[in-house]
């Protein structure tokens, strides 16, 4: 652990103005409020934050984000308070110490309830001032490091896969890769400890055999480009076992199919002779076609800067070697922080334009489970080029479509798309770009976002606004619908509803606001009696006495996965009923038929759209048919009615299909509440001695 005076020290060599006073301060306010605490390898808590501040003056990173690290965990997990902060070390530490403990938070939840409106805030304070981001990634690193030490292996399962999932490429996005090949590496170890035992052998196996293979072939090529007049410093490496995995996944191939494990470094003086280096090392040696990128013409939305090619080697080696001037070098390894460390702050603004994609996803957001998918979409890699025709450059993922280009200009263009050009040509909207192409969106004024976008869109910044949009299309026409159904419950109550009754009704049934209440009815969330007791506490007693007769009740049917405003009708040949699973088919003009997943009028085949579907909330009552052949004998009609009515299902149409002694067979069409309430009386129709056999049309 590093001691005060070396912390000190270690801050004085790049920035001898610091303020000394302030920051022993921070570092004795520390061990004081984490006192006796202890961390899971039994060394004093202090030690963690004191280390990650050691990690942000490796970054070269001002005395705030240095004193940020040193306090980032006293409002977590001590006394403190973000008012003590501010008032001994002032506003900015206060923000960015607040800004970093709402992660961690966060990180306490469970997954699937992650709280949106903490990580929304936490996304703010990190796009106005990256620090918190920074101060964050290296609070993980130091944890990973000490992650073995963590007794529960399935706290250590977590901690890994959130690395891998959430931080890891988030490292590589603020374009700090060495911070992500570590959590990358420390994290595969816990998460495929098998795969990582393997392959760490194998490379250990090369390295016994061959301990010299690496700096021979980084001899070979520095001499290549020494006899071409370029001074130039060459060091090779074998690949992480994590990125070597990631190729055996990806290719579906074991590890002796991996012919290119090693990885070689070019600095060069300058620009220019990165580019004299790569024609040097293209003439010696071949190069496979398809593998060469030019990251320095063109950079990664990071900042990323490099020429990227692969070679052919002796007995056909394959190995990778990156091209790069000394400059290039120092602010790709550490991405965003160089930038800081280096005072050019404001160059690197552009660089996080993708948070502020990230909070725009983060409002567009239904619940915690779709905020993460999106998140996690916003932040991957694997990215592509494409231009507007006026030349503006967008970096947007592999399999990225004309819709997910448009979002990525600009929201209103995404949901104003009607059509796309690529090439100069007409494409389809589901077309998927490649590196490069020129893209001219077609726009409508009277267009919106349309809900089947989504079986093609890539990017969470285009499923998120797509949704919301949707959401609030449909939202609105469903509070109409339910304001509606709100003025005839309000008719059937015992006394004259007010303003007042609805914003008590409002509390009592745990909603927002009016609207809220009148979207829960459309939606049928709510049902009539309800909907009645809130208004007028105890008025529904009367009912509660009753039987309940679902023939006699309205159908309520709700479908989600539809655009709003498009209407749809349950289909005829096979009758689907809530609780059955279900597609829609569309064709052009026409609106769209459910169907059960299983009709046979969908396996003979239909020439239109399928689309996935779901049944609304509380969704009840519609037509189910059967086909039920009775004995032929006096009696056995009437008994089958009456199995009819003590299911409480409402007979709609009766047909007599087959008369052939001793059977009589019928197919009916019976108004039931779901698949449930059909099923049940199809086992009762069984069960009867008057029915030879009863099924489902």
């Amino acid at each position: 652990m590093l001691r005060q005076y070396e912390l000190i020290e270690r801050v004085k060599e790049y920035d001898p103005d610091v303020d000394e006073a302030l920051l022993n301060r921070a570092y004795v306010y520390t061990v004081q409020k984490h006192g006796s605490q202890k961390r899971a390898s039994g060394d004093p808590y202090f030690s963690h934050p004191v280390e990650v501040a050691g990690l942000m003056t490796d970054l070269r990173l001002d005395q705030t984000s240095i004193i940020t690290a040193l306090l980032h965990d006293t409002v977590e997990d001590t006394l403190a308070t973000i008012e003590d902060i501010e008032h001994n070390f002032g506003k900015d530490v206060a923000r960015l110490v607040d800004g970093v403990t709402k992660l961690s938070k966060i990180e306490q939840m469970p997954e699937n309830e992650r709280a949106a409106e903490n990580l929304r805030k936490f996304l703010l304070a990190m796009s106005e001032d990256i620090r918190v981001l920074l101060v964050k990634l290296g609070d993980r690193l130091h944890n990973m490091r000490t992650l073995h030490h963590i007794k529960k292996p399935e706290k250590r399962q977590r901690i890994a896969r959130e690395t891998m999932d959430i931080y890891a490429p988030l490292a590589e996005r603020v374009g700090m890769y060495e911070y992500m090949r570590e959590m990358q590496a420390l994290a595969f170890e816990q998460l495929e400890p098998d795969a990582f035992a393997t392959i760490t052998g194998r490379l250990e196996q090369i390295r016994k055999q061959d301990g010299q293979q690496v700096d021979a072939i980084a001899l070979k090529i520095k001499q290549a480009l020494a006899e071409a007049g370029l001074q130039v410093e060459v060091t090779g490496r074998e690949k992480h076992p994590y990125s070597i995995w990631k190729k055996m996944a990806e290719r579906h191939v074991n590890f002796e199919q991996i012919t290119d494990i090693f990885a070689f470094r070019v600095l060069t003086e300058n620009v220019e002779d990165c580019y004299r280096a790569l024609g040097v090392l293209h003439t010696v040696w071949q190069f496979l076609p398809g593998r060469f990128k030019d990251y320095v013409s063109t950079p990664k939305n990071n900042g990323y800067r490099s020429l990227h090619t692969s070679l052919i080697y002796e007995n056909s080696m394959r190995v990778e070697v990156q091209i790069r001037d000394q400059d290039m070098h120092r602010r790709n390894e550490f991405g965003l922080a160089a930038h800081w460390a280096y005072k050019q702050a404001d160059h690197a603004d552009g660089q996080v334009g993708w948070l502020r994609d990230l909070i725009e996803i983060v409002d567009a957001s239904h619940d915690a489970e779709e905020l993460l998918e999106h998140t996690r979409m916003a932040v991957y890699q694997d990215r592509i080029f494409a231009f507007t025709p006026k030349g503006a450059l967008f970096q947007l993922p592999k399999g990225a479509t004309p819709v997910d280009f448009a979002f990525a200009v600009h929201t209103d263009l995404g949901a104003q798309t009607v059509g796309a050009k690529v090439n100069n040509r007409h494409v389809p909207l589901r077309t998927v770009l490649d590196n490069g192409d020129v893209v001219e969106i077609i726009k409508g004024k009277e267009a919106e976002p349309q809900m089947s976008w989504l079986g093609f869109v890539v990017t969470g910044k285009a499923r998120a606004s797509i949704r919301r949009a949707v959401r609030q299309k449909e939202r609105g026409e469903v509070a109409a619908l339910g304001k509606k159904l709100f003025e005839e419950i309000a008719d059937r109550v015992p006394a004259k509803i007010g303003k007042k009754a609805v914003r008590e009704a409002v509390k009592r049934l745990d909603l927002d606001d009016e609207e809220a209440l009148m979207y829960a009815i459309g939606s049928a969330d709510l049902d009539d009696l309800e909907v009645m007791e809130a208004l007028v506490p105890g008025c529904t007693a009367e009912f509660a006495l009753e039987e309940p007769d679902w023939s006699k009740r309205d159908r309520a049917i709700s479908i989600r996965g539809l655009t709003p405003g498009v209407g749809f009708q349950l289909a005829e040949c096979c009758h689907p009923v809530p609780g059955d699973r279900i597609v829609g088919t569309r064709k052009p003009k026409e609106g769209v038929e459910v169907h059960t997943i299983d009709c046979l009028t969908l396996a003979s085949g239909i020439d239109s759209d399928w689309i996935d579907l779901q049944w609304g909330k509380r969704s009840h009552g519609a037509i189910g048919r059967l086909r039920v052949t009775l004995y032929d004998r006096p009696g056995t009609l009437a008994e089958m009615a009456g199995i009819f009515a003590k299911n409480h299902v409402n007979v709609k149409s009766l047909l007599q299909t087959h008369l052939d002694h001793p059977f009589t067979s019928y197919e009916i069409d019976l108004e039931v509440q779901d698949l449930a309430h059909l099923t049940r009386m199809l086992s009762a129709l069984r069960a009867s001695d008057a029915v030879a056999q009863a099924e489902r049309m």
